[in-house]
């Protein structure tokens, strides 16, 4: 069965075709500056990669494009072959605690959502409309951010304001990435044969978040009720005194919005070396002596450390397995080494040589990284938000 799982932005749509249950990608591609003159795509089959250039207006476009491609490069030979469509969703609130076959009631509760995922909402909508205009007869899937959160207790969810914000307005953390937690979560059980896993994911990218996963149930995790909360990113500001943005604004003449627009694309590293969001760029810095790009990556080293010491409390130090996955996560060695380097005086200890044998770009993608005498083990294991997408998809419209 082909399923096709897409990853709506706001000016960008990922797309991968599925053979399930194999969980074999046929065909993947990534379009990229949707309504801009210089849009263009990468499409990526048996092993090759293929750019195209050209104007694509809309979503509906970008959605032809795709369908194009699929056809050009023979990952399909008609569109009857394309089964069901699951579509990553950021935000599904309280509502929804797990993926759901896509109604016009989860479309409109999809819009009612956008007050509280207003930066990714309109693109994900926007991918769901075009993918209804081009295959109208063919089930999709809602596959939300949020949905693996849902089995945080209260104790962790709910914010020190007045009780009332979440009874009437639904003030309250839901986290996110946890599409990506959830995969870590399985890898895990997989390779360690159980199901009740305590696990501490930290998903290292341009956005983090890091996940206290207990009895293989998320059980705390660092992102709130937007993606902005939590750890230091890299244009997001992460957790700051709330009463900056009143101080700024009347500093500033700014208004809410505008030091919101700031704290969400302007802070975190690029904030604070003034130059650069990439941590690919903020270590080239480093090296050069830059004193400013030293700052930032040491600041975002530390509150990755306080959140995985944290969650080590909170789980009573009985952890199966320390994980970094995403971007950083799975690239930045010398990173990686700087924080557990950190958490030794909790028990954490890596392997140097391991550590340094593991990347994207090197021939071990995964693996261990700590010693034997580490408290617990710690692992690389590379993230698959899109399988996920893929599998949850299969088990809703079989």
């Amino acid at each position: 069965m082909k399923l096709l799982c897409v990853n709506a932005g706001s000016s960008s749509l990922k797309f991968q075709l599925f053979e399930m249950p194999e969980e074999k990608v046929i065909i993947s591609g990534y379009i990229e500056k949707i309504g801009s003159p210089d849009s263009f795509w990468n499409t990526k089959i048996n092993g090759e990669k293929i750019r195209g250039e050209k104007f694509i207006q809309n979503h509906t476009e970008a959605v032809e494009v795709v369908i194009d491609e699929l056809m050009k490069h023979k990952a399909i030979e008609s569109m009857d072959e394309i089964k069901g469509i699951g579509h990553r969703v950021l935000h599904g609130g309280e509502k929804y605690s797990d993926s759901i076959l896509i109604d016009d009631n989860v479309i409109q509760s999809i819009k009612d959502l956008t007050k509280l995922g207003p930066l990714h909402h309109p693109g994900n909508l926007a991918g769901i409309e075009a993918m209804k205009k081009v295959l109208p007869d063919v089930p999709m899937v809602a596959v939300y951010d949020t949905a693996f959160h849902q089995t945080m207790p209260k104790l962790n969810y709910i914010y020190p304001v007045p009780y009332e914000w979440y009874e009437k307005y639904g003030v309250r953390k839901y986290g996110f990435h946890g599409t990506s937690h959830k995969y870590i979560t399985q890898a895990v059980q997989k390779m360690l044969g159980k199901d009740n896993v305590n696990v501490i994911s930290c998903h290292i990218g341009s956005g983090s978040s890091i996940c206290c996963i207990k009895d293989g149930k998320s059980y705390d995790t660092t992102m709130g009720l937007t993606p902005l909360d939590g750890l230091m990113m890299g244009t997001r500001s992460g957790a700051i005194d709330p009463s900056i943005i009143e101080y700024v604004c009347k500093e500033s003449g700014m208004d809410v919005s505008e030091v919101t627009t700031i704290l969400n694309k302007k802070s975190g590293l690029l904030g604070v070396s003034e130059n650069w969001a990439d941590h690919r760029d903020i270590e080239n810095a480093m090296n050069e002596g830059n004193e400013q790009a030293k700052l930032a990556n040491d600041m975002y080293i530390a509150r990755i450390v306080k959140y995985i010491a944290e969650y080590y409390i909170k789980l009573e130090g009985k952890v199966d397995a320390l994980v970094f996955t995403a971007g950083l996560g799975e690239n930045a060695r010398e990173f990686r080494e700087a924080i557990v380097n950190q958490l030794n005086p909790i028990g954490f200890k890596i392997d140097k040589d391991a550590n340094m044998e593991i990347a994207s770009y090197k021939d071990k993608h995964e693996g261990m990284i700590s010693t034997s005498d580490s408290v617990c083990p710690i692992y690389v294991i590379p993230t698959d938000e899109e399988v996920m997408i893929a599998r949850d998809t299969y088990a809703k419209i079989q």
